[in-house]
């Protein structure tokens, strides 16, 4: 595989990340509209998605690390939530550290621009 080819397992993910994000984000929206803090730290974590996946699309490899964090985020505030949801937050962020951090994904960002 070429330094250039994306994988089709970051292109997917990334995908995910702009869906998820953009649709957080819309759903989320009417919590703006009062002010409150608590919406505004909502949005800017969907915002923050979508900035992942479009970044990771264009082979940025801060863009992977952005992801992994946003998702452990959401596993450390699942901690103290029912079982269930810590355990579904882990998963998911073990299966998007498994994708990002395997040899084809560091060869596609390594070879991404600096800028």
């Amino acid at each position: 595989m070429d330094r250039n080819t994306r994988p089709l397992s970051v292109t997917i993910l990334a995908c995910i990340f702009l869906l998820v994000g953009a649709a957080g984000f819309v759903f989320h929206f009417r919590e703006l509209l009062p002010l409150q803090r608590d919406g505004l730290i909502v949005e800017c974590t969907e915002i923050l998605a979508v900035v992942a996946g479009a970044f990771m699309l264009r082979g940025h490899n801060w863009a992977r690390w952005l992801a992994l964090a946003w998702m452990a985020f959401h596993v450390a505030i699942s901690i103290g939530d029912p079982v269930k949801k810590l355990t579904m937050h882990a998963v998911i962020f073990i299966l998007i550290a498994w994708i990002l951090l395997r040899p084809p994904a560091g060869r596609y960002f390594r070879g991404a621009p600096a800028t």
